[in-house]
Formats: structure tokens, sequence, C-alpha cells
């Protein structure tokens, strides 16, 4: 199976092209906040710090996310989503066999969403993977836990089969 989310590119875009905006209607209005408070500074401080706020939240959500696995291995990759045509930067990508995936969990915060991934390395110990799933829509996150569900099973199944065989 494959998925990911390229489509919220276009989103993403337009939250920064409504950032821009307010910014600049902040700075055009910002004369109009003398009456407001006597400590001009403070307000203006107030306004720019949220603004970068704001700004870096939005930078630090929006990751391109692609999930597969057709084929004997799983790629999970995320990296930066609006300049990833030409730098590619904030990439993490992990590669691993099906029969390694040890467990999965799905974490959901007020505004960020995450996949943590255990694969077991050839030490027989566990390596947690993190992945931003924020932009990935409620049905294709479904499909990704199908997925591994599925594959949880065939590795419980396999399991078992060589512990039988080896008694």
């Amino acid at each position: 199976m494959r998925t990911n989310n390229g489509k919220v590119r276009n989103i993403i875009v337009s939250v920064y092209f409504l950032l821009i905006v307010l910014a600049i209607v902040l700075a055009t209005v910002f004369s109009a906040f003398k009456d407001v408070s006597t400590h001009l500074w403070f307000t203006f401080l107030i306004f720019l710090f949220g603004f970068i706020g704001i700004f870096f939240l939005v930078h630090w959500i929006a990751k391109f996310f692609e999930y597969d696995s057709d084929g004997v291995k799983v790629v999970v990759l995320n990296k930066g989503l609006l300049l990833t045509d030409y730098v590619n930067y904030r990439e993490y990508k992990v590669e691993f066999e099906k029969n390694r995936l040890a467990g999965f969990k799905f974490r959901n915060y007020i505004v960020y969403k995450s996949l943590v991934l255990s694969i077991k390395n050839k030490s027989g110990n566990i390596k947690h993977a993190y992945f931003n799933v924020t932009l990935l829509d409620r049905r294709k996150r479904k499909y990704i836990k199908q997925s591994l569900r599925k594959m949880l099973k065939e590795n419980i199944k396999n399991e078992r089969n060589l512990k039988i065989n080896k008694n």
C-alpha cells in the first residue's frame, strides 16, 4: 500500500500567504494601537513574537509524509513540505523489512499527530522511529494502521511457527 499527503501543499501555501497578509495588515494598523496601550514597543513585541510563534508552529507541523509497504520492505518518509522539489531538507527516512516490525502507535496531541514505529534491529534490540502525520487525513491513517496491524499479525504468526518448529 502506498499513500502520502502531497495534496495538502496548497493548503500550507495558503496558510503562509494568510500569515504574510496578516503581518502586513498589523504593520499598517499598528499606529491604531497607541490608544490601547501606552507602551507601544511592548505591544509591538507581543505581536511580533506571536506572529513568529505561529509561523514556526506551521513550519513544524507542515511535513510531507509518505508510506510504502509494497514489496518486501516498508519505506516511511518525512520531509519538508514546501521546498522539497528544489532542496532536500528535514528528511527522515526509514526502510525496514516487514518481519522486523515489533509494534506501532499513533499519538494524537492537540495540534500534532505522530506515528511511532518500533523496529527490531539485527541484534534483537528495538529502535523507535517517530514520524509526523499531522497533515495526513483520518482515512489514510486508518489504512496505514490496517497495513501495520496485518504485518504485526503475520510476524506473530511466523514467530509462533518458528517456536513450534524448534520444539
